[in-house]
């Protein structure tokens, strides 16, 4: 294969895997024992990715004074980039790691920016000398630096890019975002209130929809904070909440794993709290999380599913989660008086869920239509848009002064 071809396949290996993976290419490409990237700072260098073939003498995140070492030498010229043998360059002998790890055979050059900078270089060596190498491996490591050094800038400016959304969130969160609202979920027994999801709002520029501060969120590392800002700020009103209200919560797996989340549940009175987890949720160990849920689920804590029917993860956090709330995906919940595909797989779900003991919730109710046909197939809970819209915490404790009237449907 021509350096040219190779440097292609490296190309689009830096696109779809990163530096890591082609560093390994190169590395089993010229047979060397390890290759890696050196960072230059202003005293030392730290390595930043290391591909090695077993042990290595060198590890990832290692810094090393920047005058030790063939990398400052080879960039000022002092040790040239292609060392076949180190035994015949007097210099490299006379460096202390080449006896210490012990170096045969060297291929080193600078990794330079687009603006010129010096990131730092693309070293590769081997503990035997290897007399094969020549120009035609230089040409091509050099080729590989360029295609690492516009990876580089790419993932620098996608961590200016986090770094910048994660300033938006704090800044955000500082202003007291997010404003909570309240959509009331209605009883199909005696048509009552029974309580409330808690839903977040951003009142704060960018305007994004919460989904999308949320994800941003996590992709910028600040997720759980987001999250926990969002908890904090719906069980604010807890003490304040008409008796027997509740107020159902939104979180993460990966918040109720972190340990963090107690501190924010604190003392409240838990019986008056439904945490919420999507069924879009990824649940990588179900047994930890049910583990992490045990101590509030003693003092009263209710587990709800949400988003069930969505997909076939939800069936997942319902069996091995034993969910004492089931809440129908709207996908389900819309049109279901005229479907009858989505009308047979409520029924089976509202089965289920009684046969196993847990409530059932219909969310996005937007008609009175929907509303009579989730009542006859024996729905215990509703909300959505035809019953009330999430509103203030204002709006939603007048609601619960008149709950005992009559819903849409029964009059």
């Amino acid at each position: 294969m021509s350096t040219g071809s190779i440097a292609n396949l490296l190309r689009q290996s830096a696109n779809h895997n990163g530096v890591a993976q082609v560093l390994r290419t190169v590395r089993k490409h010229l047979r060397m024992d390890v290759a890696f990237v050196a960072h230059f700072r202003e005293t030392d260098r730290v390595l930043e990715h290391v591909d090695s073939d077993g042990a290595s003498p060198i590890h990832e995140g290692e810094a090393i004074p920047l005058e030790d070492g063939y990398c400052l030498k080879i960039v000022k010229g002092e040790l040239p980039q292609l060392i076949p043998d180190t035994s015949a360059v007097p210099a490299a002998m006379a460096l202390p790691a080449t006896q210490a790890i012990p170096i045969g055979a060297h291929l080193s050059v600078p990794i330079e920016l687009s603006n010129g900078a010096l990131y730092g270089t693309l070293c590769c060596f081997s503990r035997v000398p290897d007399l094969t190498l020549g120009d035609r491996d230089l040409r091509l490591i050099r080729a590989l630096s360029e295609i690492l050094a516009a990876r580089i800038e790419e993932e620098e400016e996608v961590e200016r890019l986090k770094q910048r959304t994660a300033g938006e969130i704090q800044e955000a969160m500082a202003r007291g975002a997010p404003r909570i609202v309240y959509q009331p979920i209605y009883s199909l027994e005696g048509d009552v209130m029974v309580g409330a999801e808690c839903l977040a709002r951003f009142d704060v520029e960018p305007l994004r929809t919460p989904d999308i501060w949320f994800d941003n969120a996590h992709k910028a590392g600040v997720g759980l904070e987001l999250e926990l800002r969002a908890i904090e700020n719906a069980l604010g009103t807890l003490d304040r909440l008409p008796a027997p209200l509740w107020l159902s919560i939104n979180c993460s797996p990966e918040l109720i794993l972190s340990g963090r989340l107690g501190a924010v549940l604190g003392d409240a009175d838990l019986a008056r709290v439904v945490l919420e987890i999507t069924e879009h949720a990824t649940v990588t160990d179900y047994a930890a999380v049910s583990e992490a849920l045990r101590p509030w689920r003693r003092r009263g804590a209710r587990l709800a599913i949400d988003d069930a029917g969505a997909g076939y993860a939800s069936m997942r956090h319902i069996l091995d989660l034993k969910a004492d709330i089931i809440k129908l995906d709207v996908s389900l919940t819309r049109d279901i008086d005229t479907d009858s595909n989505r009308r047979a797989l409520a029924k089976g779900l509202i089965a289920f869920a009684h046969e196993v003991g847990s409530g059932i919730t219909a969310e996005g109710v937007e008609t009175e239509d929907e509303l009579a046909t989730l009542r006859a197939v024996g729905v215990d809970k509703v909300q959505g848009f035809f019953l009330a819209r999430p509103g203030s915490w204002e709006d939603f404790v007048a609601r619960a002064t008149v709950q005992a009237a009559p819903l849409p449907s029964a009059n």
